[in-house]
């Protein structure tokens, strides 16, 4: 069932306004996890520092986990710290670590000395936040394989878990190595004294913690993994990531993809970011984008004399250039989202060119065509269409290649495809299709005056 959010946050207002606590309190407690941080999330700074330290722990604790890493940082170094530590007490440990991490190394310190879990998040903090070891949570169970499966149960009943989420039970030998898993249900319906090595699952896939978590939620997607372990260098068991972790992760992914396609390198910006945060991420590329359209215009003035003897080519030569662009941002975007998704190999690799190669040339043929007859419909010059229809076939085959070229090129030398893909797209499609409009217009001068 929807809430309706602007209803609720009246209320909620109007509580906070007349000091009923009591009332807000309740407001909020009445909704399941990820809609009280959506409603907490619209209340102004104010307000919610005044909410947040008389709700109960754990529930503040949820919305802290739920609100913008950004906003829950700002928050927390804003309350007491007696306040907050007993609310990152009652965080899962990864994300605790996560907003610690986030925090100035004073506060952090200042928490970590005080948290009853701090061995928990502690070695949690030596991983980058966009690696395994940094999504990953240390809160788990690591069972033997000379248990019998009636131990283990015991085990896990002893253990009981907070989360709701235990689909996979990891075995550990006396080093702590990682050497099976055996599912919940296997578990429960084994023989009570069957030994755990003799039912576990040997075959045990797992990210190393340095990972980034791109990569690992690649595997988990690949194997249709709900978890999976996390292992040290040394092969030693250290943490796992479940499903609910990766889906943050595929979103946060989603959105960075979209935004740096769009040149923005900051993907936690949004229309009421600062006015210095939007500066910063988004003044950059417009120069840079400055930059490129600069050179498309040097590339014009090179076919100044041209243009100046036959006005009308002015009028067709950003048809030929706009047109490769959009074909080669197509192929941005396919090649952007394969390259996210999964891995691709050389020889991949170069059938995809050669494919986008004659692909190009199709649409190429298909779009001239329908061009050229229109132009000759409209100006009733067979050269100028001829010219237009051949220039568009030239520049949409080599837009297409440029479009899978460029993401295939960044990605091998380490840089995210989608960072800079359409900027130099743009610039290579722009430039290459005036060169070609107005060096064929060239040859054909004297027809198309």
């Amino acid at each position: 069932m929807s809430i309706n959010i602007d209803k609720l946050l009246t209320l909620l207002q109007d509580a906070l306004e007349r000091d009923d606590f009591d009332a807000a309190i309740k407001i909020i407690e009445a909704l399941r996890g990820p809609d009280q941080a959506v409603l907490f999330d619209e209340l102004e700074e104010d307000e919610q520092k005044e909410l947040l330290p008389k709700l109960k722990n754990e529930i503040s604790a949820d919305i802290l986990e739920d609100l913008d890493d950004p906003e829950a940082v700002k928050l927390a170094e804003s309350l007491p710290l007696e306040t907050i530590i007993q609310i990152v007490d009652e965080m899962e440990p990864d994300e605790a670590a996560d907003l610690l991490g986030d925090m100035s190394d004073e506060q952090s310190q200042a928490l970590l000395t005080r948290l009853h879990d701090a061995d928990e998040v502690r070695p949690l903090l030596l991983y980058p936040d966009e690696s395994a070891g940094g999504l990953m949570t240390s809160e788990f169970l690591a069972l033997h394989p000379l248990m019998t499966a009636g131990e283990a149960t015991e085990a896990l009943r002893a253990w009981n878990p907070d989360s709701e989420e235990i689909y996979y039970l990891f075995v550990a030998d006396d080093e702590e190595n990682l050497v099976g898993i055996i599912g919940l249900r296997v578990l429960i319906l084994a023989d009570p004294n069957s030994v755990i090595e003799k039912i576990m699952d040997r075959d045990v896939i797992s990210v190393n913690a340095s990972v980034d978590q791109e990569d690992c939620a690649r595997t988990m997607a690949h194997y249709d993994l709900a978890a999976i372990p996390v292992v040290d260098e040394s092969g030693l068991l250290i943490g796992i990531i479940t499903h609910d972790d990766i889906v943050d992760v595929l979103e946060e992914e989603a959105t960075e993809d979209v935004y740096r396609l769009s040149n923005l390198s900051d993907s936690e910006l949004d229309p009421d970011s600062p006015i210095k945060e939007q500066l910063k991420g988004r003044l950059p590329w417009l120069y840079l984008n400055t930059l490129t359209a600069l050179f498309g215009a040097w590339v014009i003035s090179n076919y100044e004399h041209i243009i100046a003897q036959a006005a009308v080519l002015a009028l067709f030569q950003s048809v030929v250039a706009g047109q490769g662009g959009n074909t080669a941002s197509q192929n941005i975007a396919m090649a952007v989202r394969t390259l996210a998704t999964e891995h691709v190999g050389a020889r991949a690799q170069r059938r995809i060119i050669i494919r986008q190669f004659f692909m190009g040339i199709l649409l190429g043929v298909a779009v001239g065509s329908v061009v050229a007859l229109g132009v000759y419909l409209w100006r009733g010059n067979i050269y100028l269409s001829f010219v237009l229809g051949l220039a568009l076939v030239a520049n949409l085959s080599f837009g297409s290649m440029i479009g899978v070229l460029i993401p295939l090129g960044l990605e091998k030398i380490g840089v995210d495809p989608a960072l800079a893909s359409s900027v130099l797209v743009t610039a290579a499609t722009d430039s290459l299709g005036f060169f070609i409009f107005l060096s064929l217009a060239a040859h054909f001068l004297q027809e198309i005056q």
